[in-house]
């Protein structure tokens, strides 16, 4: 069927739509509340004509579709697709800063506490999100200390011949050790950790009283002392958190600048009346076409005053960077997409969102958001999606406004017409011959020569280049050799750069001193590569080594833009490879048991891994279960090794 014929073979239901491109990518996602005429709306003759809906429709040839009950399962089936396919005409939120939870694993056999950014469906109960980060961290080091409740990672399956030292400086029950403890007494810590999390101190305090009660009359004085430092603990916090509530309310505050084509947003997180912690967001390529008048933007809705059927609220485009027909940007239709990224699906939702702009759907997206908070706290409750126009609610919007226009100006206009100054005098700071247009930094991470890895890092024309970030697993060196492990990674990248005939970056930047950038320059010197700008930055003196002038090494002022710069690009390297680090150590140290077992090898383990999510549930595990992911003979010798 071809593109036309299957646009007028849509049904006229609500539903979700995707555009998709001459390679079957995604490129835009939509909902509507009648799927045929919202399609065919972007194609009709007599909407108003502007290059960015133009480009979608010239790229679109095909659509396909899913049809739900109603708008409101569109709004979150919509949502929930543009985070997992990334459409290119649907510019996602740019954000990777989560806030902390605190997470009680009760599917384990003797629960824990940590602290979490990553929410998962593990059995685990999750409470939060915290204000600020250091809440979160506080209140575990409380459950340590006087729950005594612990956070380690000892494996809890089996017991353990003594105890760490968490239980010998009273921090925690030692259930790893057995005849410490008793599992009745570890479930009642837990029932009040529980209690506590929840933010049921009354009905906690009177457990703990009863307890206290019932020891001193059996003579146990010591615990029922205990159980006395405990409810005070309990009080006292109650009354912390009491002077919070009686301030406020809970509300997140919206504020926003935008100016030629760029866009900064600021978000206050006010907390009991308290604003806790703000939050700040950046779009400084939205959006990324242009349009006839120059200005850049991405699809705009069809016009509704076209022949075909008028657009309701419900049917409106939630694309983050959508524009009006015109030329202006549309921080309505903005607003509508951020929220639904911020909020659908997350745990926690504030029961007053105060926002600069109305919206279409906002009436929508609240009924979806109190429908969420209802389902998750299984009573009822509302979300209210506000947009003051006068008072003190008006005054906070204003000043985070005020905030927004600040973190404009600190990113877009300070930082943007200064990168050029920049490259200029680290030009002549460096000596080298060219501009430093793109900066390629090496970063090499282990522990005590194990799972060495190395990253590269680019940097060019002024922001970091993502797309063009390499991983690399040390294969050569054995032990701890930090300069044989930088010779083989830069010797790997420049010798695949040589032969492919590309061209070669402005400067190469070392994270290390003057035995890395001299394995550096040896690499370079084997392929023939000369006359390559090199130069190392050292860790605590933060002097920059360059190749030739060693003698006479480069100390910037501390405040200098251009250190600020190599440090920025020092720094992401190295945080990347220590993240690459971890996670082949992690998936070491998950493998390293269930490869123990006959029979299963890195294939078997890694698809046993993918399925239950870890190593502890894989023990939990039963025939069954297992012999979904495995032969029968491997799920039963899994189950032998793990029952002995």
């Amino acid at each position: 069927m071809d593109f036309p014929a299957k646009i007028r073979s849509l049904p006229t239901s609500a539903g979700v739509y995707l555009y998709k491109n001459a390679e079957g990518d995604v490129i835009y996602v939509g909902k509507a509340g009648n799927l045929r005429n919202r399609v065919s709306s972007y194609f009709h003759q007599s909407r108003v004509q502007d290059a960015k809906t133009d480009t979608l429709v010239r790229e679109a040839v095909d659509v396909d579709y899913i049809v739900v009950a109603n708008v409101k399962e569109a709004l979150a089936l919509e949502n929930h697709l543009i985070k997992q396919k990334k459409p290119r005409f649907n510019i996602l939120l740019r954000d990777d800063k989560t806030y902390p939870y605190v997470k009680l694993t009760l599917a384990e056999r003797f629960p824990r506490v940590y602290v979490t950014r990553r929410l998962s469906k593990d059995g685990a109960a999750y409470y939060g999100p915290y204000f600020p980060t250091s809440l979160a961290y506080r209140l575990v080091d409380l459950i340590h200390r006087h729950f005594l409740i612990p956070s380690c990672k000892v494996d809890l399956g089996h017991f353990h011949p003594r105890a760490c030292l968490q239980y010998y400086i009273g921090r925690c029950l030692g259930p790893c050790v057995e005849g410490l403890g008793t599992p009745e007494a570890y479930q009642e810590a837990v029932r009040d950790v529980k209690l506590f999390l929840e933010g049921r101190p009354t009905d906690l305090s009177r457990s703990l009283r009863e307890r206290m009660e019932k020891a001193a009359q059996a003579q146990e004085f010591e615990r029922a002392s205990k159980y006395r430092d405990l409810i005070s603990t309990v009080e006292q916090f109650q009354e912390k958190q009491r002077i919070a509530t009686v301030e406020g309310d809970d509300a997140d505050v919206f504020g926003y600048h935008y100016e030629n084509g760029m866009l900064a947003v600021n978000l206050f997180h006010m907390r009991g009346g308290r604003v806790l912690d703000r939050r700040e967001f950046f779009w400084e390529d939205l959006p990324e076409l242009n349009n006839a008048n120059g200005e850049t933007g991405v699809p705009a809705r069809p016009d509704q005053n076209s022949n075909a059927q008028t657009l309701t609220g419900e049917d409106a485009r939630l694309s983050i960077d959508s524009f009006n027909s015109g030329d202006s940007f549309n921080p309505g239709e903005f607003f509508s997409a951020l929220l639904k990224q911020l909020y659908i699906g997350q745990p926690y939702v504030p029961r007053n969102i105060y926002l600069p702009v109305d919206f279409e759907d906002r009436a929508t997206l609240e009924e979806v958001l109190s429908e969420q908070i209802t389902r998750d706290n299984s009573r009822p409750a509302r979300v209210h999606l506000l947009v003051p126009q006068r008072g003190d609610k008006r005054s906070l919007l204003d000043l985070s406004a005020t905030n927004a226009k600040q973190s404009y100006d600190q990113r877009f206009r300070i930082m943007k017409p200064n990168t050029r100054a920049i490259q200029e005098a680290l030009q002549d700071a460096l000596g080298v011959p060219e501009l430093p247009e793109r900066i390629e930094c090496f970063d090499i991470s282990h522990i005590q020569g194990a799972e060495t890895v190395a990253s590269m890092v680019v940097w060019e024309d002024g922001r970091m280049k993502k797309s063009d970030y390499r991983k690399f697993i040390i294969r050569s060196v054995e032990g701890v050799d930090d300069f044989a492990s930088m010779r083989e990674v830069v010797t790997r990248r420049y010798k695949r750069i040589h032969d492919e005939k590309k061209k070669m970056p402005s400067l190469i930047l070392i994270d290390g001193g003057l035995g890395q950038l001299h394995a550096a320059a040896e690499a370079l010197g084997a392929l023939q590569i000369i006359n390559q700008p090199l130069a190392a930055i050292a860790k605590r003196e933060e002097i920059i080594y360059v190749y030739g002038q060693e003698d006479d090494p480069v100390v910037l002022d501390h405040h200098s833009p251009m250190l600020h710069l190599i440090q920025l690009i020092r720094d992401e390297a190295h945080r990347f490879a220590v993240t690459f680090h971890r996670k082949r150590r992690q998936m070491r140290d998950r493998a390293t048991e269930l490869r123990e077992i006959p029979g299963v090898g890195i294939r078997t383990t890694r698809r046993l891994l993918e399925h239950f999510g870890s190593v502890q549930a894989v023990k939990q595990a039963d025939v069954a279960a297992l012999s979904a992911v495995v032969t029968r003979s491997q799920a039963e010798a899994i189950l032998g090794h793990f029952q002995k």
